[in-house]
């Protein structure tokens, strides 16, 4: 017999939980202000973290505004913004060192985006290998080295108390502590199929839902920002969990 899922969700610090951005620098913005006015009214998120859940490039049209962006916040204020790798950020940085070759796959799924905020032509999967590897060195220098570190060095799940922000999920019949860094940022077919029986929540992005759910130990905040203009964030606390 199944039992429910019915663990209480138990951070040791409060955290907003921002969904997949993919470009959408407006709607990111204006979350960062919400949250802001939010922890100054609210005292129970005032010590609150910022948690950002990967895939912040590719699809919409500020691609690079929004790496900037987020960049310097992780960089200022290391303790209280954390951002997650996502797909697509491993994808960005397989553009980097295999352009020809697993680098065509970021093109397919919103790299020539990407390369366009950057300002470059358009450039797809189809372009030839010459091209590629030029668009690739070119875009990597563009980007510059401290952000090209930084996008490499980008955790892959971020925890406090039982609550874990990873970007697609988790495997539910492993323990937290020995998860694999590319289930944690491109999935595992059984994650939103088998319930934890740890009592751990698994706050997460990737997967795109009608409106923000949770339950049975999950937390989806992926909203589909860049085609339907809905940013979500998850505020977790003490209290629960409400989206904003």
């Amino acid at each position: 017999m199944v039992l429910p899922f019915d663990a209480a969700i138990a951070p040791d610090r409060p955290a907003y939980i921002i969904g997949d951005v993919h470009g959408c620098l407006d709607l990111l913005s204006q979350k960062l202000d919400l949250i802001s006015q939010e922890k100054q009214r609210r005292p129970e998120m005032r010590d609150a973290a910022v948690v950002l859940l990967g895939d912040l490039v590719d699809r919409g049209p500020k691609s690079a505004q929004v790496l900037a962006l987020a960049h310097q916040l992780c960089t200022d204020t290391p303790d209280d913004v954390v951002c997650i790798k996502g797909n697509h950020e491993a994808m960005l940085l397989d553009f980097i060192d295999d352009p020809a070759g697993r680098g065509r796959r970021w093109l397919r799924f919103g790299g020539a985006d990407t390369l366009a905020s950057y300002g470059f032509d358009r450039i797809d999967d189809g372009a030839d290998l010459e091209d590629l590897v030029d668009a690739s060195g070119a875009f990597e220098k563009a980007l510059g080295q401290e952000r090209h570190d930084w996008l490499r060095d980008l955790p892959t799940c971020w925890s406090t108390g039982n609550v874990h922000c990873v970007h697609a999920g988790m495997d539910p019949e492993r323990p937290v502590h020995q998860q694999k860094n590319r289930v944690m940022v491109w999935g595992h077919s059984a994650f939103d199929q088998v319930v934890r029986t740890d009592d751990q929540w698994v706050v997460h992005g990737h997967t795109i839902v009608p409106k923000p759910q949770c339950h049975s130990g999950r937390i989806a905040t992926d909203t589909g920002a860049y085609k339907t203009g809905t940013l979500t964030a998850a505020a977790i606390s003490a209290e629960g969990v409400r989206f904003i």
